[in-house]
């Protein structure tokens, strides 16, 4: 029985900030959810795998990372776009022979994460 990824969380010690990163980079919808302290995120996209961010109640460091590759069209245009909302770039692009081509970011927390760009198909 296959064992998909279903849904993600961030640890955020500003679930604000880290959301409105994540909103004005890539569309994603995000609806906090007061009540529960907690953000709903719908990334959109056929296949687009949903998650949450949030704010832990007890004191860090928190345990893991979370490192996750978000699809894009073109990666010089995505890293343009994560610089000018407060992120840094740690590789600008590496191919994946014969799959596509990868770059990865820490948003303004720090937090690793990565942009793939599958090869086009011939």
């Amino acid at each position: 029985m296959p064992n998909p990824v279903v849904h993600w969380e961030m640890m955020s010690r500003d679930p604000a900030q880290v959301s409105a990163f994540y909103e004005k980079v890539f569309g994603w919808k995000i609806k906090h959810m007061p009540e529960m302290d907690y953000r709903i995120v719908e990334p959109g996209g056929e296949g687009g795998i949903g998650g949450g961010i949030f704010e832990p109640k007890q004191k860090g460091p928190w345990p893991g990372n979370l490192t996750l590759y978000v699809n894009v069209d073109d990666l010089a245009a995505f890293r343009r776009k994560i610089v000018a909302a407060g992120g840094k770039i740690h590789v600008e692009e590496q191919q994946v022979p014969g799959m596509g081509a990868f770059s990865l970011f820490t948003d303004p927390e720090g937090r690793m994460m990565g942009l793939w760009k599958a090869a086009e198909k011939k």
